[in-house]
């Protein structure tokens, strides 16, 4: 008799029915439902089920739940509402995704590096102007998170002759990066930064850790990257700085509330570039084969894989 695996999200009804014939193909031996569809006398029958922004209330009515496969990598949403509770979390990761974020963050590091917001501005007014070149060689990249996502991106910029630093939780040791740690640790870091790359989980710890006083730390004219989460960066703080250019660009593409609401200033200030979460999708058919992957893993050995350390939050 198959297992019965519910697939939990809050996602438009396609993609839900997308991820389920994905999942279905890849797991033939587990019945893939969607919660809807799933019997309350089966409820004490699951103990591991898979989510995309998930109903919290849901989930908690699968009393004998072990543990939780999430499709994306951020997990604090999830983290937050099940604290205290015994269920594990078990975040994705995908090589994929380090490729496909790697690749963001260099297509928008030049996008700084070359000046090319400046070049959009100028076209508007007609205006035929050249900046000064500055070789990557003489910018500093540095980078707030030095997971699996900030270290494969931190190496990608570094074959491309940028000088990168990164600020972590613990001393990371990564070829011709330059690791920094705690509060006297980023403020020396960020004092040389051109290019502020951020990539570090959303957690209780990192809620606001970019608010006025922290971004006072920066070079004057340096530049901001946000790819993180969009509460990592106290928006009106950074707005204070942009205004008084203190920091010259900010390219967000994540914010507290998604979509952008159309009343947000960020929207047309002259020194944002706003983007729609879109610096690295997950990759339908990579995700689904290691969230498959792990539950097999678990069929067979009865263990479940790593899980959310939830007092970090990642």
């Amino acid at each position: 008799m198959k297992s019965i695996v519910p697939f939990i999200s809050s996602l438009p009804k396609a993609d839900i029915d997308q991820w389920l014939k994905v999942l279905k193909k890849k797991l033939p031996k587990e019945k893939i439902v969607k919660f809807s569809n799933l019997k309350k006398t089966d409820y004490h029958k699951v103990d591991v089920a898979i989510v995309a922004n998930p109903n919290p209330t849901e989930v908690k009515k699968l009393e004998n739940l072990k543990w939780i496969q999430s499709v994306w990598v951020g997990v604090e949403k999830l983290v937050e509402s099940f604290r205290g509770e015994k269920v594990k979390i078990v975040r994705l990761i995908d090589p994929e995704m380090n490729r496909t974020m790697s690749e963001a963050v260099l297509s928008w590091v030049l996008y700084l590096h070359r000046d090319m917001y400046f070049y959009r501005v100028q076209q508007n007014k007609k205006t035929w102007k050249e900046t000064d070149y500055v070789k990557p060689s003489n910018k500093v990249v540095s980078f707030i998170g030095l997971g699996e996502l900030g270290s494969a991106s931190a190496a990608k910029l570094i074959q491309n002759g940028f000088n990168v630093c990164g600020w972590s939780r613990g001393k990371k040791n990564i070829r011709k990066v330059k690791s920094f740690t705690g509060e006297l640790g980023l403020k020396k870091m960020l004092k040389q930064t051109d290019i502020l790359v951020c990539l570090i989980p959303l957690t209780q710890k990192t809620k606001y850790l970019l608010d006025y006083k922290t971004l006072s730390y920066l070079k004057k004219g340096a530049s901001i990257i946000n790819f993180a989460r969009g509460a990592i960066i106290n928006e009106k703080d950074l707005i204070k700085h942009l205004n008084s250019e203190k920091i010259k660009h900010a390219v967000l593409d994540v914010f507290e509330k998604e979509p952008l609401p159309k009343t947000s200033t960020l929207w047309k200030h002259k020194n944002v570039t706003v983007l729609p979460h879109i610096s690295a999708h997950t990759d339908m058919d990579t995700s689904s084969s290691i969230v498959c992957k792990n539950i097999k893993m678990y069929r067979l050995k009865n263990r479940i894989p790593k899980s959310v350390d939830m007092i970090r939050g990642y």
